[in-house]
């Protein structure tokens, strides 16, 4: 159980302090999360921010610390076109100094070029607060399978990149597990486990990712 965690994704809005107790609570040793609530808040959860509230911040740190829990995901890193990651040296130091392990990204930027820039920035800034970088790939993104998540990655050529392997993504991408048994093992550095119907229920893969995804098995 010390390897498991949960996602973000799963507890819309609930603040950060609840969300902790909570994985504390359920045997989970890892939490991912951001600087504030996503967008969606279905139960109403009063508004919170990370980024602005340094007494949340105590209060977060503190009771990962008597839990035992840990970030084991900083989220809220996509690569877009009107965003430059070299600005955002101050939101990874809140994450560095609440203890999280990795930064994650997606792209969402379809210039190439500026792509591979961003992300060899973004690692090299998760590497100076002694964090590594995850790169998630969905067919719904700009990268959207495994080899061209890998191919990625090996242009940019940092030590502290790797993949971010969602389930979904993956085998709705076309992924097969052989390909996952032929990687390195160091270049996974995290897994997001759930399930869904192998053919896709409706069209919108957005919504299916966000509000439709069912446990594991």
């Amino acid at each position: 159980m010390d390897r498991l965690g949960i996602e973000m994704l799963t507890a819309f809005g609930m603040p950060p302090v609840a969300y902790v107790t909570m994985a504390a609570d359920l045997g989970c040793s890892h939490v991912s999360l951001g600087l504030g609530q996503m967008p969606w808040n279905p139960c109403g959860f009063a508004v919170w921010s990370l980024k602005d509230d340094a007494g949340l911040r105590r209060e977060t740190k503190a009771v990962m610390r008597d839990r035992g829990v840990s970030i084991s995901l900083a989220e809220g890193f996509g690569i877009r076109a009107s965003v430059d990651v070299r600005d955002r040296g101050a939101e990874l130091d809140i994450f560095a100094g609440l203890g999280a392990e990795r930064v994650n990204t997606v792209i969402m930027e379809t210039d190439q070029d500026r792509a591979l820039d961003q992300m060899a920035a973004l690692a090299d800034l998760a590497g100076e607060r002694d964090m590594t970088m995850t790169l998630e790939f969905a067919p719904a993104q700009h990268v959207k399978s495994l080899a061209e998540a890998l191919d990625l990655l090996a242009v940019i050529d940092r030590p502290n990149a790797s993949l971010a392997v969602d389930a979904m993504h993956f085998f709705r991408s076309g992924g097969q597990v052989h390909e996952l048994e032929a990687l390195d093992p160091a270049l996974i550095g995290y897994a997001q486990l759930c399930d869904v119907p192998r053919t896709p229920p409706h069209d919108d893969y957005f919504k299916e990712a966000c509000f439709e995804r069912l446990p594991p098995g």
